[in-house]
């Protein structure tokens, strides 16, 4: 097995100074790993009850927010309410809010600290597959507003995160899926080698924890490269919306129902067959990629996808400029993945359409 210490420290540049991501070995040495003198908790409602012991010896536990992961409670609406309870615990700009959980945690730490006394200190205990091989770096965060998914945000990076793999011992099958689906989706955009090598794997990553750990680790060094250019959405980093598009419109036309890595494993797959269907990437670069998409959201194909919700939902993605196109990311099937409008018409609709009803 792979002992934690042969990762080395990730360091991110970011526009508020450098950041670290900390491999650590042990979870009962996280009052040693951090200190948490000035901080205010935010936790995860069923991370805090399968370590409940464990946090109770947490300095400072007795200010603490825990929070039910929903999507519902990451909206601008419920954001009163947790600024509420860190202004009634006397929060200052001085100190610092810890976020302990998954993507959802993440989002709603994130931008409290962004907006709260106009910027305090956060830093990341990412306790889900999910954000510890994809969300915990790139600074940003996204919040819900009138059942529109991650229509706000902020780019405000953490002062420090911290990875215990112990947190993954507790996850669901679904919960480490859905941390997989982003790990595929990381891979595809560095390129088809780096699929591959994920790809030759996939059965490994649900029994052998340093397969794990390294694909973790390559995960989060391919997504840094890309970060690290373009901070803010501008141009290149774009290309992570890969699978997203079609993923959120999934989530969202199942009423959550499909966890979102799952989603973005479906969403990939759709983008290869629609890239595929319109004679951009070949069959076999699609085949190459759908037997381990498929593998993974497999269990979720009978799952009915609302048609008039999703694409409903497509048409409000933020990248799209207008209601007539739909901005889609694309694979070109020569290791490339690109962005592209495309007519909101009945060519597009009976490619997706066709997927669908293939599930």
């Amino acid at each position: 097995m792979v002992d934690l210490i042969v990762f080395k420290t990730i360091s991110i540049n970011s526009h508020k100074g450098r950041y670290n991501v900390f491999f650590k070995n042990n979870l009962n040495n996280i009052i040693k790993d951090f200190d948490f003198k000035n901080s205010h908790l935010i936790i995860d409602k069923k991370v805090f009850s399968f370590y409940e012991n464990f946090f109770r010896k947490l300095p400072n536990i007795n200010r603490s927010l825990i929070i039910q992961s929903n999507e519902k409670n990451k909206s601008l609406e419920k954001i009163p309410k947790y600024i509420n309870w860190l202004v009634e615990n006397k929060i200052k700009k001085s100190h610092n809010i810890v976020a302990i959980g998954g993507g959802i945690i993440q989002d709603i730490t994130c931008f409290i600290s962004a907006t709260l006394l106009r910027g305090v200190e956060w830093n990341f205990i990412p306790t889900t597959l999910l954000s510890q091989a994809d969300s915990c770096i790139g600074s940003k965060s996204s919040i819900n507003c009138n059942n529109v998914k991650n229509i706000l945000g902020t780019f405000t990076p953490p002062k420090n995160v911290l990875i215990y793999s112990e947190f993954l011992k507790t996850l669901q099958l679904r919960e480490i899926k859905s941390g997989i689906g982003e790990m595929l989706k990381v891979h595809a955009i560095s390129g088809v080698n780096d699929f591959n090598s994920i790809k030759k794997v996939y059965k490994d990553l649900f029994t052998k924890q340093d397969i794990m750990l390294d694909k973790i680790y390559k995960s989060l060094i391919i997504k840094k490269k890309f970060i690290e250019i373009d901070e803010f959405d501008k141009g290149l980093r774009n290309i992570f919306n890969y699978g997203h598009s079609f993923g959120h419109a999934i989530e969202r036309a199942t009423n959550f129902k499909i966890p979102h890595g799952i989603a973005v494993s479906m969403g990939c797959d759709l983008a290869n067959f629609t890239s595929m269907k319109l004679g951009i990437c070949s069959e076999k670069y699609y085949l190459n990629m759908s037997s381990t998409l498929q593998e993974n959201y497999k269990s979720f194909r009978k799952i009915n996808i609302d048609r008039s919700l999703f694409y409903d939902a497509l048409s409000k993605d933020k990248k799209n400029v207008n209601n007539d196109s739909f901005s889609l990311v694309l694979p070109n099937g020569e290791s490339k993945i690109f962005i592209d409008k495309y007519k909101n018409n009945k060519k597009i609709r009976s490619i997706i359409d066709k997927f669908f009803n293939n599930l």
